[in-house]
């Protein structure tokens, strides 16, 4: 078994990777934060907002994911690719 030091930033970079894709599948689509808020559950864009930007460290849940991907009608994958640029 592996010894990972989690502390070393690799996981603020796993939610990064994320929140970069929520953003860039998001914009694609043309969704507004309070209209994909609304969409999951949440009554404004606060959350969202937070958690796209990783503020107050917020980040996305399992739950939020599967929520956004079935809205935005992508695969949850798509979240967790690499960036290409």
């Amino acid at each position: 078994m592996k010894i990972v030091d989690f502390d070393d930033g690799c996981l603020d970079n796993f939610y990064a990777k994320i929140s970069k894709n929520v953003i860039r599948i998001r914009k694609e689509k043309k969704i507004s934060q309070l209209k994909l808020a609304n969409a999951i559950g949440h009554q404004n864009a606060t959350f969202l907002g937070k958690a796209e930007l990783l503020a107050e460290n917020k980040h996305f849940n399992l739950e939020h994911l599967y929520k956004i991907a079935t809205v935005l009608e992508v695969s949850i994958d798509e979240f967790f690719k690499e960036d290409e640029e």
